[in-house]
């Protein structure tokens, strides 16, 4: 063994940063065969974009910005958000999605919550944004923003406020930095107030209808804030069309009565989508991924209020995903419920990612294989996830023919999703990537500071 020259060994410095620390990308399988390892641990392209994995950070509302609008600060991310975030793009997440960023400022769930709507590139919001990206680019993770509207689900206080006072949800006030006589819904009303019913009942705003113009303002905003976005650097943009938010309220026929080109038929109530998804692709780059998150049933099926007014179910999902790729939407998020009380849900190890696998296969058996398809939901261990995607091709659009995938189909096969979206398990667990690649036998890379641990 020859000698080494100390001139030899360098220490890359991470690039976008002020500050010095070493680039990392922990998380990459390490073999000189990337078809001998698990499929959850092999790239996956969209686009311009390549996850060096299947595992991506699910958003989640951390309530953690400033509330006021007369700061500097208003709604902007900070040192939390990159301490709590960054860590997991240090201990290998592929791609990180950062929690529901409104478009508007009574977008927000709560007076907490972070926003997108400032697009000077000197604001807090832009610099707060772009200083995670950045942090998270160092260390090898991508970074998407979801881009979100509550609707009528707006102006409530952080969950653990809530809590003190024995409800799950609790309006905030004007007192409280809220604001109860802009809370917005496709059709308001008395009769559409959010409730999830017993303790909570009336813990929400009543909303206002928004005009048809105001409905054209927030797929603007949409726009604005997703090439605000990209401008901080970020990789990929998320629409939030689930969990009873704004866009959700839209597609539904229980919370959507309107009777303008938004409301009525499915066309109709699904038009802001389209809208939405148009006006992204317009004001990114081209090789810039985009996804939605669906809700993809409201789990309202047989109740009395699907009987009387319909809902939103699997067929409308696998509907309106059969469109997405001629609007340039990349990746269907499948999630489930939030919109009604009365949400029958029975939330087994795999309720969610039994939604995700039906949504798939439909598409494929319909010839539909350039939209990827992400799970959602109880994800904890290795087992799960390693087999939610197995079999699953790296690149969308270029799989199997189509004798294949139909064989692959009739055998059980067929993978149930394409990437694995895993929320909080990484809160009990941030090095979750590192510790399941472990369980699967796979070596991966680690943060260079961390070596001595090995």
């Amino acid at each position: 063994m020859g000698s080494i020259n100390a001139s030899d060994v360098k220490v890359v410095k991470a690039d976008g940063l002020t500050y010095f620390t070493p680039a990392n990308n922990a998380g990459v399988a390490i073999t000189e065969d990337i078809n001998s390892v698990p499929t959850l641990f092999r790239p996956l392209k969209i686009r311009d974009v390549t996850l060096k994995h299947r595992i991506v950070v699910s958003p989640m509302c951390m309530y953690s910005a400033e509330p006021d609008p007369k700061s500097p600060a208003f709604g902007a991310l900070t040192d939390y958000h990159i301490a709590h975030l960054g860590h997991l793009a240090l201990k290998g997440a592929s791609l990180i999605i950062i929690e529901a960023q409104a478009v508007q400022p009574n977008g927000r769930i709560s007076p907490n919550d972070a926003g997108l709507w400032d697009h000077d590139t000197n604001s807090a919001q832009f610099v707060g944004l772009k200083r995670l990206v950045d942090f998270a680019h160092a260390q090898g993770a991508k970074v998407a923003v979801q881009l979100a509207h509550a609707g009528r689900k707006a102006s409530v206080s952080p969950p653990w406020v809530a809590a003190e006072q024995g409800v799950r949800s609790l309006r905030a006030e004007s007192s409280q930095f809220g604001w109860p006589e802009n809370v917005v819904a496709p059709t308001g009303g008395p009769d559409m107030v959010w409730s999830g019913g017993g303790a909570e009942d009336k813990q929400y705003h009543v909303p206002r209808t928004l005009s048809t113009d105001e409905v054209k303002d927030v797929v603007k905003a949409f726009a604005a804030s997703a090439a605000t976005a990209v401008k901080a650097g970020v990789d990929v943009v998320e629409i939030h069309g689930a969990h009873g938010y704004l866009v959700h309220q839209f597609l539904s026929p229980v919370t959507n009565k309107r009777t303008d080109q938004y409301g009525g038929s499915f066309e109709n109530r699904t038009r802001i989508v389209r809208e939405i998804a148009s006006a992204i692709r317009e004001a990114v780059p081209s090789g810039v991924p985009l996804f939605l998150r669906v809700s993809a049933t409201e789990w309202l099926e047989g109740t009395d209020v699907a009987k009387e007014s319909g809902s939103w179910d699997p067929e409308s999902t696998i509907k309106l995903a059969k469109e997405l790729p001629s609007l340039g939407v990349d990746l269907i998020d499948v999630s489930s419920g939030a919109n009604h009380k009365d949400q029958k849900i029975d939330p087994h190890t795999s309720y969610q990612i039994d939604l995700a696998a039906r949504v798939r296969k439909e598409l494929h058996e319909s010839g539909v294989h350039n939209l990827l398809v992400g799970a959602v939901g109880l994800v904890t261990t290795s087992s799960q996830a390693k087999d939610i995607v197995e079999g699953a091709d790296s690149y969308p659009g270029i799989i199997k023919d189509e004798a294949q995938a139909a064989e692959s189909l009739v055998s059980g096969s067929e993978p149930k999703a394409d990437a694995v979206f895993v929320a909080r398990q990484f809160l009990r667990d941030p090095a979750w990537v590192l510790n399941v690649a472990k369980e699967l036998g796979v070596k991966v890379s680690v943060p260079h500071q961390f070596h001595r641990a090995l």
